[in-house]
């Protein structure tokens, strides 16, 4: 039972250990080395995965101490030389019961905070922002439909155009901006295959899919750059399309919008007459 003993307690000092080196390590908005946990929180939604993850982890832990406890048990007490003459019981109903009920009782334990964890993610609330995020191979476009629908590319930056404190594989030159504390509703859909929208500080991943709109949200509660992948394999270059919010004051925000829709306006005009002589050149 001694042996038994340290084994628990070992375990739980390993279970605190890594549970508490994995928040230190964690990044905010972007991966760290030797993380072990998720990235900082800045949404919500980010904040019920993370309490929904640890809520489990204790569950399992004590799942895992318990049966070990029994199976050592069961080693010690049940083998042949500590028990030569072994019990000819087959049914205990008491035993049967509690394995069967317990179980159901764990299963709807962590099926509420679940479910309740879920009906957040899906229902979005009004939106303050709305931004359609369309994958293409390999790169993002970002349009903002609610302020006159300019649209512009983000490509990720080779190692030579990054600058200092850019993160490799991560830093874009044209980055996604929302205000921050603002509802913001992603649309997203994909030109050329499925690819998936995901920034783990916001908790959102959800999947780009051509000839079909997928929405999702997040409440951005920091201010900073927050980085995603897609996540979905997408092509020779999947690795190389990386997602880049920045979230800024309601003050710089509407200074980028003005800005924005100068540096990334088009010119429209020409297009019905580009359209109709294309159609005329066609029908001859």
């Amino acid at each position: 039972m001694l042996v038994l003993k340290r084994l628990i307690a070992l375990m739980v000092v390993s279970t605190a250990l890594l549970a508490g080196s994995g928040a230190a390590l964690a990044g905010l908005g972007q991966p760290s080395p030797w993380e072990l946990s998720f990235q900082q929180s800045a949404s919500e939604v980010m904040n019920g995965i993370v309490s929904f993850h640890n809520f489990l982890l204790y569950i399992i832990t004590g799942i895992t101490i318990f049966v070990l406890g029994l199976l050592l048990i069961i080693i010690v007490r049940f083998n042949a030389r500590a028990n030569p003459t072994p019990s000819k019981t087959t049914h205990n109903t008491l035993l049967e019961v509690l394995w069967t009920v317990v179980p159901v009782l764990i299963l709807v334990i962590i099926a509420v905070p679940s479910f309740r964890l879920l009906f957040t993610q899906l229902t979005i609330p009004p939106a303050d922002v709305t931004v359609k995020a369309t994958g293409k191979q390999w790169f993002w476009s970002y349009s903002y439909p609610d302020e006159g629908g300019f649209e512009f590319d983000s490509l990720m930056l080779s190692d030579k155009e990054r600058k200092a404190g850019q993160p490799r594989l991560l830093a874009v030159d044209n980055e996604m901006v929302v205000p921050v504390n603002k509802v913001v509703r992603i649309l997203t859909t994909g030109s050329d295959v499925i690819h998936a929208f995901t920034v783990p500080s916001f908790g959102i991943k959800i999947d780009s899919i051509p000839g079909r709109i997928n929405e999702t949200w997040f409440k951005a509660t920091r201010e900073g750059i927050y980085y995603g992948q897609c996540s979905e394999l997408c092509g020779k270059d999947h690795a190389f399309m990386p997602i880049a919010v920045r979230v800024v004051s309601d003050r710089e925000y509407a200074a980028w919008i003005d800005q924005a829709k100068k540096k990334y306006a088009r010119d429209n005009g020409d297009l019905p007459t580009a359209v109709a002589a294309a159609g005329e050149a066609a029908s001859k």
